[in-house]
């Protein structure tokens, strides 16, 4: 929010969960920044009393009865949500359509998964896209039914209100479309939520100038303190005049399905998504593999290379030499974790047995020392660090059993760190200085003070004291723990029966370095043009232009970090949540913000990869023939936008030589004050 009010003169007024805008503390720093609250039905989910179950799943998939239930009682109602227990890490939920008597109702969208559809009939015949491929003999013979928790429907007119007033009146709102925070390694599907808020807004007032800025945020070890994170912002999305035209004229689905589709491209240009931890953790690993000419890489470049990474196993993943390098690079992060040491670790085992010997006296003696420095500031930092991770464990786990979407909560982890070091910090130090205050007005501190040094003197020697104390002791510690890491491989290597283990392991890891910089840069070229082995990405301009009677070797290399966009290869994500087929987007109430349910490899792909927005999506290949006027257009377009992209980063490169990070797709003007950004 700083960044954006700095750069752009624009505040933020962002999206928050009611519930959590009605707590104390949180409620009142998010009043002061202007948050909009909204409702959601997660939040009001109450169990339910008896069973449900669907008598005729093949037939009659919407029809839903109870077993000792009353549907008509209170919390039911129609559009109101029925939710299923949490089952492999998912919780499966449905609208309810209609009501028919205490024991039996309508569904909106039948259950499709296929936990959820065990879940409601017991059987076990059960495809993984929800088929039943038997006549339902394979019944569980104990199955009763299941349990279930059922939310009212929550009227979202008023926030889309809200939202359409702020933009309107030169605001600019923030909001996750995912549909809130989670762990997981990939995008959620997104709800329609943002897309009707910038349609609806462009509906009333085309000439806004409304934009869609892409943000995304990568994090390293996001539950942990002091950790580094990535936030990267996109190139604005301008939203297609005839797509704000098909809302208008009532084709709110297709219009609302085409700009999420456009949302989500431009998301995972700022991201990096993977389709599952494991391939990750060897995404990660092979980047740290990868040969890349000694370089100590900034961590905008380590996303961007984690990002293309991703990208390259995602359209490689059944070649035969990326399943045998994933093999290989899983395996040995296996034995890594077995040793208990980490990949840079392993170099250790090139040391002699003096080296090592050498090294561990001197670590530990480094240790020694540090431990005396950071005791004093960890006794005094002690309640805070203690209470921290007691409170930030249970609502973790408290929002691990109430969320559908999330894996372990680390997300819900590292927020309940700050915000209760933010509060307890500060009562600390001052129950500290009233302490030490208190000692100075009873003996001088034993002496200590001289009389002559006023007692009010004392109050911000205490403020100013402690903290310094506490986060020096905090610098220090962080280095006294990377030491306190460093001493298992040490010890491994001077051991005969592990040390014979590490120097193989150092072998491998030079194995799997030349392994994977070979299958990168064989592959690289085919899925990037300006694929090149001794950079991240190539530097057109200075090699294609190198300056007359200097040879290029003269030049330093300036590391670039070009943004890939999805356009630059076809991948296939779940873009959003499936539009059903019978909702028109009209009633805007019944329109939720945030999500309910994780993705599924088994929804519908879609098959847009953005590019340059209104644009016929036409790919054009060499020596093709274009006889279509649409198609010169098609042409002509992407020529300006190639010209424009060139001459922005130019300029950039003139003005002060710094990265390129602009995406490959065409350059965006820069912001006005005029303009209301989403």
């Amino acid at each position: 929010m700083r960044v954006m009010r700095n750069e752009a003169h624009r505040r933020i007024s962002w999206l928050i969960a009611e519930k959590s805008f009605k707590r104390k503390f949180i409620g009142l720093l998010a009043r002061g920044i202007g948050t909009v609250p909204v409702a959601r039905a997660i939040d009001n989910m109450k169990p339910g009393v008896g069973t449900i179950y669907l008598p005729d799943p093949v037939n009659q998939p919407t029809l839903l009865r109870g077993v000792g239930t009353n549907f008509e009682g209170p919390g039911f109602e129609k559009d109101g949500t029925i939710s299923l227990p949490t089952i492999s890490g998912t919780s499966h939920s449905a609208i309810i359509a209609e009501i028919r008597g205490p024991e039996e109702l309508i569904l909106k969208k039948p259950f499709t998964a296929k936990d959820a559809l065990f879940q409601l009939t017991g059987r076990h015949d059960i495809t993984d896209d929800g088929k039943f491929t038997a006549d339902g003999s394979a019944k569980d013979p104990d199955f009763q039914g299941s349990k279930f928790k059922v939310s009212p429907h929550v009227d979202q007119t008023a926030v889309y209100q809200a939202v359409f007033g702020r933009l309107n009146a030169g605001g600019c709102v923030g909001i996750f479309p995912e549909g809130g925070s989670h762990d997981r390694p990939n995008l959620l599907p997104l709800k329609a939520g943002v897309a009707l808020m910038a349609l609806g807004t462009l509906a009333d007032n085309p000439d806004c100038g409304l934009k869609i800025v892409p943000c995304g945020m990568n994090y390293f070890h996001a539950h942990k303190f002091r950790s580094r994170a990535v936030i990267e912002f996109g190139n604005p999305i301008e939203v297609p005049r005839e797509v704000v035209d098909q809302f208008r004229r009532g084709e709110r689905r297709e219009a609302v399905g085409a700009l999420l589709d456009t949302i989500y491209q431009g998301l995972v240009s700022v991201t990096v998504t993977s389709p599952d931890y494991e391939t990750l953790m060897v995404i990660q690993a092979a980047r740290r593999l990868y040969n890349t000419k000694g370089k100590n890489l900034p961590l905008p470049m380590v996303v961007e290379l984690n990002r293309r990474l991703v990208k390259g196993y995602t359209h490689f993943k059944d070649d035969p030499r990326v399943i045998q390098l994933r093999n290989s690079v899983a395996d040995y992060n296996k034995q890594l974790r077995l040793l208990g040491i980490r990949d840079h670790q392993v170099e250790y085992a090139k040391f002699s047995w003096v080296q090592v010997i050498a090294t561990l006296i001197y670590r530990l003696g480094k240790l020694a020392l540090l431990t005396i420095g950071t005791l004093p500031g960890l006794i005094l930092f002690a309640p805070v660090f203690i209470a921290t991770k007691y409170i930030s464990k249970k609502k973790s786990q408290e929002a691990l059993a109430a969320s559908t979407v999330k894996l372990q909560g680390r997300d819900v982890m590292a927020t309940w760190k700050l915000l209760v070091a933010l509060a307890l910090a500060p009562a600390v130090y001052a129950f500290y200085t009233a302490a030490f205050t208190w000692w100075a007005y009873h003996n001088r501190i034993q002496g200590l003070v001289p009389d002559w040094m006023p007692l009010w003197l004392i109050v911000p020697i205490g403020m100013i004291l402690f903290p310094t104390i506490t986060f020096a002791a905090l610098r220090i510690g962080e280095v006294g723990m990377d030491i306190v890491k460093s001493l298992r491989p040490l010890v491994l290597s001077l051991n005969p029966s592990s040390a014979n283990t590490l120097v193989k392991l150092r072998e491998r890891r030079a194995a799997l370095t030349q392994q994977v910089t070979e299958v990168i840069n064989t592959l690289g070229p085919e899925l990037f043009p300006d694929f090149d082995a001794a950079r991240i990405v190539t530097d057109p301009f200075r090699e294609a232009n190198p300056p007359a009677g200097k040879p290029e070797a003269d030049h330093p290399v300036v590391p670039e970090i070009r943004r890939t966009s999805a356009a630059d290869t076809e991948v296939e994500s779940p873009t959003r949540e499936p539009l059903p087929r019978n909702e028109s987007f009209h009633n805007l109430a019944n329109i939720g913000f945030f999500s309910t349910r994780p993705s599924s490899r088994s929804r519908s792909r879609s098959g847009s990869f953005g590019g340059r927005p209104g644009s016929s999506g036409q790919q054009l290949k060499p020596l093709s023939q274009v006889t279509t006027k649409d198609g010169f257009d098609e042409v002509s377009s992407k020529i300006r936008d190639a010209m424009r992209e060139r001459g922005e980063r130019r300029r950039r490169r003139s003005e002060d030589g710094s990265w390129d990070m602009a995406s490959s797709g065409p350059g965006t003007p820069s912001s006005e004050g005029s303009r209301k950004d989403l």
